[in-house]
C-alpha cells in the first residue's frame, strides 16, 4: 500500500533534511571534470576563497574548478561528511572543522579574499558568519535558491521581484508551511549578508533545481535509469508544460567566475538557456543513451495525482502556488556569462556516477528497487492510462 504521507512532502523533507538548494524551497569519479570550461583562465589572479560547507553536492565541482584556476580553498565544516566527487583534489584543501550553530572558533583571525556560503540553512548562520567576516575578506557569495520567489503566480520571474519574507500565519497545509518556511529562510539569509558587507560585495545566487553527479536527493536520478533502459517511457504533463533545471557544474563554474570577476548583484542561476517543455526534455534526454524508447505522455493532472505522481523532477504539477515555478527568467545571469553544457552530457555523467563506486549496491537498490518509486510503478500506471483511453 502506498505511504498516505504526500510524496511530494515527503520529497520537501528529505531535500531539506540533506540541506540542499530547492527552487521551491547541494572518491574521484570519471565524467566529473569540468567540460564547460575548456580554454586555459588567462588573466586571473589567484584568491584565496573559503567555502562554508563544501563537501556535499555543490561544493566539490566548486573546489574542482576552482583549483583549476589556480585558486586556493579553504572549507568550513563540522568534519562529519566525505565526498563523493573529487576526493583526491581536497588533498590541496585546507579544511577547518567548527559548527555554525556555536563554534565559529577557526575562522576567527583569518583572512579570505571571497567566501561561498553554501550551508546557510539558518538565518542567524548567515548573520554570524557574516558579522564576523566583514572586515576580513572582500567578497560574500550567498547560496540562495528560486524558493525566495514562493509562491510561483507569475510568469518571467525576475531578480527584482519580491521575495517571500513573511509566513503567513494562517497555514494550515504543512507542505505549505515547509514551503514558504524555506523561501522565508534563504531570503532573510540574503538580507543578512548584504547587511554585513554591503550590496557591492554581496553576490546572492538562485539556482532552481541543480542535478548532477553526488546529488544526495535522488530528485532527478529517475531519467538516467529510466531512459538509459529504453522502451516505453512515461512523459507525465500537458504539452507546454514548462521544466527549469541547471547542471550543478555549471553553477559552480559560473560562482567562481562571478567572484573573480567581483560581480555583486543577485542572479537566477536557471537552465536551460532556452524555454523547455517536459516532453521537449525527455525528447531531447534520450538522445544520451544508445536505446530506443517510445514516449508515452500522461496529460491528465487528475489522473496523475490518483497515481501519486505530483513531480518527476524537472517536472512538477504547475498548479496553484507552484505555477510558476519553472517560469523563472535567466536573461539577467546569461548575459552576467552563466552557461550551459548539454542536457545529453549531464544524463551520461550522472548516470555514470551512478554505476560506479561512489554509489554502493545498497543505495541504488533502495532507490531502483523501491515499490512506491514512479520507476517501479510505471507499466502499472501506464496500463491502467491506456485502460482510461480504451474506456
Amino acid at each position: 500500500m502506498m505511504d498516505k504521507k504526500n510524496p511530494r512532502r515527503i520529497f520537501l523533507e528529505k531535500s531539506l533534511q540533506a540541506g540542499l538548494v530547492l527552487p521551491f524551497l547541494g572518491a574521484g569519479i570519471v565524467s566529473c571534470e569540468n567540460t564547460a570550461t575548456k580554454e586555459e583562465p588567462t588573466g586571473v589572479k589567484s584568491l584565496n576563497i573559503l567555502i562554508l560547507g563544501g563537501t556535499s553536492f555543490l561544493g566539490p565541482h566548486q573546489i574542482a574548478y576552482a583549483l583549476s584556476r589556480g585558486h586556493q580553498i579553504s572549507t568550513f565544516t563540522r568534519g562529519k561528511s566525505k565526498p563523493t566527487v573529487h576526493q583526491d583534489l581536497f588533498e590541496q584543501v585546507e579544511q577547518l572543522i567548527g559548527d555554525r550553530e556555536d563554534d565559529l572558533t577557526a575562522l576567527e583571525n583569518r583572512e579570505w579574499d571571497a567566501v561561498i556560503d553554501n550551508s546557510g540553512r539558518k538565518v542567524a548562520w548567515t548573520e554570524k558568519t557574516a558579522k564576523l567576516l566583514k572586515d576580513k575578506v572582500g567578497l560574500y557569495l550567498y547560496t540562495s535558491s528560486t524558493g525566495v520567489y514562493y509562491p510561483y503566480l507569475d510568469s518571467d520571474i525576475k531578480e527584482d521581484a519580491s521575495p517571500v519574507l513573511q509566513v503567513p500565519d494562517d497555514l494550515a497545509d504543512e507542505e505549505t508551511k515547509l514551503e514558504y518556511g524555506y523561501g522565508v529562510m534563504k531570503a532573510n539569509s540574503e538580507l543578512a549578508a548584504a547587511e554585513a558587507f554591503g550590496k557591492d560585495r554581496t553576490i546572492v545566487v538562485r539556482p532552481t533545481y541543480m542535478v548532477g553527479p553526488a546529488d544526495k536527493t535522488n530528485r532527478f536520478i529517475h531519467w538516467p535509469i529510466r531512459l538509459s533502459r529504453g522502451g516505453e517511457t512515461l512523459v507525465p504533463g500537458k504539452t507546454g508544460d514548462p521544466v527549469q533545471y541547471i547542471d550543478v557544474r555549471d553553477v559552480a563554474d559560473w560562482m567562481i567566475r562571478l567572484i573573480e570577476e567581483r560581480k555583486a548583484g543577485t542572479y537566477n542561476a536557471v537552465g536551460p538557456a532556452q524555454a523547455q517543455d517536459m516532453y521537449t526534455f525527455v525528447t531531447e534526454a534520450q538522445k544520451a543513451f544508445e536505446v530506443e524508447s517510445t514516449l508515452v505522455q500522461v496529460d491528465d493532472y487528475d489522473f496523475l495525482k490518483a497515481q501519486q505522481v505530483p513531480y518527476i523532477i524537472p517536472w512538477i504539477l504547475p498548479e496553484a502556488s507552484n505555477w510558476g515555478s519553472a517560469r523563472v527568467s535567466n536573461t539577467f545571469a546569461m548575459d552576467q556569462g552563466l552557461t550551459f553544457r548539454p542536457l545529453t552530457t549531464t544524463l551520461q555523467d550522472i548516470h555514470e556516477w551512478w554505476n560506479s563506486d561512489a554509489i554502493t549496491a545498497e543505495q541504488r537498490e533502495s532507490v531502483e528497487q523501491n515499490p512506491k518509486s514512479v520507476l517501479m510503478r510505471e507499466a502499472d500506471i501506464l496500463a491502467a492510462w491506456k485502460a482510461r483511453k480504451e474506456g
